[in-house]
């Protein structure tokens, strides 16, 4: 009698995910069209959608525009703690990355990004949104706030085609040691909606990065991003090694 007032939609998905754990369908692999759920369980296109659209919000599956949906497979994630841009991650994956630039100008910095970049709010900073895409579909959009005061003139560049962690070292002399990452999920609003081609309210991570580099001797903050990344079509990942075959945990 239970099964009787479960919706069908729910239905649907719980088969569905029943079907990826067994490894019926497996990672990167197409499921089956909406005709062929709609005839294979006899249920609506609006049923189907719904249980598809929750999936891909959920991180089971993934759509690609004009091909269908797949299965979202842990091949394709990021490491969380490698430092490499995301044009990088890109391709490899074996993806094809182009980018779109949304803003580049200099603006003067807040009380925020003053903080996180050592400097005061009568700096200023190179403020530059790119939208990356992979495969031609919008991957994330990252805002990026590099000072002044240290990077003088890198309006100058291309960075559609040019990339910032090879004009750091090569042109400035800084070389990039480390990065400092929060990650956090939000809900996609306003213009982060229509950068990522999402409905607004849909989950996305958001990362926060300060990245650090050698000026003249010493490790100085040299970068500060946020990056909003659509979740239906990218996991990430945590590689953790032992030291010397020894493992402890510490309580903070």
């Amino acid at each position: 009698m239970e099964e009787e007032h479960i919706p069908k939609y729910f239905s649907l998905k719980r088969d569905i995910i029943r079907k990826i754990e067994m490894e019926e369908f497996t990672g990167d692999m197409p499921i089956l069209s909406e005709r062929e759920m709609m005839e294979l369980y006899q249920v609506s296109r609006i049923t189907v959608r719904k249980a598809i659209d929750e999936l891909v919000k959920e991180g089971y599956l993934y759509k690609v525009q004009g091909k269908g949906t797949y299965v979202k497979s842990d091949e394709n994630s990021q490491d969380l703690f490698a430092i490499t841009s995301c044009t990088e991650d890109v391709q490899r994956l074996g993806l094809t990355p182009t980018k779109k630039m949304i803003i580049a100008e200099y603006i003067q910095a807040d009380s925020k990004r003053a903080k996180k970049l050592h400097i005061t709010v009568d700096d200023r900073v190179f403020c530059m949104g790119r939208v990356l895409y992979a495969q031609g579909e919008p991957l994330n959009y990252t805002i990026t706030y590099l000072p002044e005061k240290l990077f003088s003139g890198i309006d100058r560049h291309d960075f559609i085609n040019e990339s910032l962690y090879n004009v750091i070292p090569k042109e400035y002399g800084i070389r990039i040691t480390k990065a400092r990452r929060t990650i956090e999920a939000v809900l996609a609003r306003d213009d982060i909606a229509d950068y990522l081609e999402i409905e607004e309210g849909m989950p996305i991570i958001l990362f926060g990065c300060t990245t650090y580099g050698i000026v003249n001797g010493a490790e100085i903050p040299i970068e500060y991003f946020k990056c909003y990344y659509r979740t239906d079509k990218f996991k990430f990942s945590i590689n953790q090694v032992t030291e010397k075959k020894t493992a402890s945990v510490q309580e903070n």
